[in-house]
């Protein structure tokens, strides 16, 4: 089973962090870079709905296309809002990453290719569904079955 560490650099391979606008927050927010990774759940927005989602499906890894934190913070509280979706996501061992203006910017036949191409991290079949508050897409690392319920 990959690791974080190896699936956050194929999605690095495809959306590098170089490509991003200067004031974009890009990259991994939180996540042991050891921890094993069999399910991810990619999302727009990093918000409550999507975090438990991401736990519901048992997911170690959250891929959002928006930053959960575009600025600097003060706080990761979890009386917040931003702070609660941290502490949830990291109580449930499930990472956070972003691939937000790098990913609009990276060559759009790059994810084509990669569906198509054997990777370390195995093959990712996506099961789509709208959640409450966006669209959202999951799939298992290492196998090309898709996730459904």
């Amino acid at each position: 089973m990959p690791r974080l560490s190896e699936v956050i650099a194929a999605l690095d391979a495809l959306w590098p962090a170089d490509l991003a606008e200067s004031w974009d927050a890009v990259g991994t927010v939180c996540g042991d870079p050891d921890a094993e990774v069999s399910r991810v759940l990619f999302a727009v927005d990093p918000v409550q709905e999507i975090a438990d989602e991401a736990v519901r499906l048992g997911a170690q890894l959250l891929v959002t296309h928006h930053p959960l934190y575009l600025r600097g913070t003060t706080t990761v509280a979890a009386s917040t809002f931003k702070g609660r979706v941290v502490h949830d996501l990291i109580k449930n061992d499930v990472a956070l990453h972003v691939a937000h203006t790098n990913a609009d910017r990276a060559d759009p036949g790059r994810l084509r290719r990669a569906r198509r191409a054997p990777s370390t991290c195995g093959s990712y079949a996506p099961s789509y569904r709208t959640p409450p508050t966006g669209t959202a897409a999951a799939g298992s690392a290492g196998s090309a079955s898709s996730n459904t319920r």
